[in-house]
């Protein structure tokens, strides 16, 4: 997906409604990776001279990707990233700011990225750290092709979609989390009404049964549950 980059924001009301819209687009995703990859999307549409979009998230403060993005061009110049250890997105993932690569041709901060992306046919870079607080959740990447594409207008507007942006992905992986934890619990019941049943054993019983073999096979409460759920079995090991 490419694109010329949206107009520049007239004014503060046409800002304002555009960061609406986006807020009430991304809660009507149904889950996280529709939620992330309407992110890059918008970004497109939305920060002043982005031609392309990417999210890149860390694992560990080590492992880090990039696994949705508007174009695989994204996915290449940020692989050049991981590669060298250095780059625009490296820092706002790390320092907690927003981080402008205004020109790749005569980019020092950065050199053996800053020559690849430009092969790469990439002119300028903006990236903006996502957070809410305090919790590193990743980085918004914006490329064009042109330098210095990004002026101080896109940098106000990215750093305001970068909030909404935040915001809605700490939101769409609590509400996986807690769907997780919800589908666990009834996994864990059904196991428990089996125990129950085929052994007269009262709630409590059943659910130290369980936690028991969880312990013995060094095998996850949840998984133990659903394997019982599944087969009528313990797991064989037990």
């Amino acid at each position: 997906m490419t694109s010329n980059g949206p107009t520049e924001f007239t004014t503060t009301s046409d800002l304002a409604a555009r960061l609406g819209d986006l807020a009430r687009h991304l809660q009507e995703q149904v889950n996280v990776e529709d939620t992330l990859q309407s992110i890059v999307e918008s970004a497109v549409h939305t920060v002043p001279g982005a031609a392309y979009a990417g999210l890149s998230v860390v694992q560990a403060r080590r492992a880090m990707s990039t696994p949705f993005a508007s174009a695989e061009l994204v996915r290449e110049v940020d692989r050049a990233q991981i590669e060298f250890g250095q780059g625009p997105c490296v820092d706002a993932l790390y320092e907690k700011h927003t981080v402008s690569m205004p020109n790749t041709a005569c980019e020092q901060r950065w050199p053996r990225f800053a020559a690849r992306a430009a092969q790469l046919g990439i002119g300028s870079m903006l990236s903006f750290q996502l957070w809410v607080a305090d919790n590193d959740l990743g980085a918004l990447n914006l490329y064009s092709h042109a330098a210095e594409a990004f002026t101080p207008d896109s940098e106000r507007v990215g750093l305001l979609f970068a909030t909404h942006a935040a915001v809605a992905m700490a939101d769409a992986q609590q509400l996986a989390q807690l769907s997780q934890a919800i589908d666990t619990r009834d996994m864990i019941g059904q196991a428990k009404g089996i125990l129950m049943e085929r052994h007269r054993l009262t709630s409590d019983q059943a659910f130290t049964l369980l936690v028991r073999a969880s312990q013995h096979t060094n095998i996850k409460l949840a998984d133990i549950a659903e394997y019982l759920t599944k087969t009528g079995e313990f797991p064989a090991s037990l």
